[in-house]
């Protein structure tokens, strides 16, 4: 027979808490990744409500949250032939209030891409305003809105997001067109990537949307790719077509294993998923967050209602 007392039990407690707390997060990402694979073309998707940003927003690239706030980050471009700009990561609440702000970047590298929150860190790329440039990666502490750089890559990278549970961080090209895999371990008690120059590289299967910003669902090997492409007629330069896209991308194989459409929007309209994305599961489906729009920005919330 075992006695606990006094602090064994006070032990015990906090493994038990943190035991039903990571079961908690897992099973909610669980029903994510199931609620999502009900999604067809044929869903319904119900605007709720419309939030209007409370800050200048400049170019939005990706969504991420933590508790009950939100992190957009942003470039704001000074002159982009001569590579000058900045790099921006917002913290907002829910309601689009500007909380706190940081600039990241180093020179011509101020173009953040899509970004993600692993449970304990936001994970940033910073890249050159251009196709096969060069990257900083950073990982920043939400609650102390200090970040530090990760690594750097001879290369564009246009989303990212850590999976801490695998040991993997994953991230896209401009245009999306090739996946990148790293491997991760913990180094006094920092993530830290051992090999950056040589990650893992896979051709993205997946040609009808472009990648802009990534959300991985905890508790799964599968990452949420949120996407836009432009579509014109021959001999016209002109997108007579946004179409936007979600895929739900399976991380070790790295190619997607279900997608949907977004809505469609006036020809006018940036496609709901330009740039940022960020997906909650709710008692009857999915909700959906989309900033969309440059400098006057809103948060459009959508639910899809699913069968359980």
């Amino acid at each position: 027979m075992i006695d606990i007392t006094g602090y064994g039990m006070t032990l015990l407690l906090l493994l038990a808490w943190l035991g039903n707390g990571a079961f908690a997060a897992d099973n909610n990402g669980a029903a994510l990744e199931q609620h999502f694979r009900q999604l067809t073309k044929s869903s319904s998707w119900r605007l709720v409500e419309t939030r209007q940003v409370g800050f200048k927003t400049h170019h939005p690239q990706g969504l991420t949250a933590a508790g009950d706030r939100f992190y957009l980050s942003s470039v704001e471009v000074i002159d982009r032939k001569t590579d000058r700009g900045t790099g921006h990561l917002f913290e907002m609440d829910r309601n689009g209030a500007l909380l706190r702000q940081i600039t990241l970047g180093e020179g011509k590298m101020y173009h953040p891409g899509g970004i993600d929150y692993d449970g304990r860190n936001i994970w940033v790329s910073v890249s050159e305003y251009r196709p096969d440039s060069a990257s900083i990666v950073y990982a920043v502490d939400p609650d102390t809105i200090e970040y530090r750089e990760v690594f750097r890559f001879d290369d564009h990278l246009g989303a990212i997001s850590h999976f801490p549970d695998k040991n993997f961080l994953v991230a896209v090209n401009w245009g999306s067109r090739r996946f990148y895999r790293w491997n991760t371990e913990k180094r006094d008690g920092k993530w830290s990537v051992p090999d950056p120059q040589n990650p893992l590289m896979q051709p993205n299967g997946s040609h009808y949307i472009d990648y802009q910003d990534m959300q991985r669902i905890p508790g799964t090997p599968y990452l949420l790719c949120g996407g836009i492409q432009g579509y014109s007629l021959p001999d016209n330069r002109f997108a007579g077509l946004r179409l936007g896209g979600i895929d739900l991308v399976h991380v070790e194989e790295l190619r997607a294993h279900h997608q949907i459409p977004v809505p469609p929007r006036p020809p006018a309209a940036p496609a709901w998923t330009q740039n940022p994305l960020y997906v909650e599961s709710t008692d009857t489906g999915l909700r959906f967050y989309f900033v969309p729009e440059d400098n006057k920005s809103s948060i459009h919330v959508f639910d899809l209602k699913t069968e359980k």
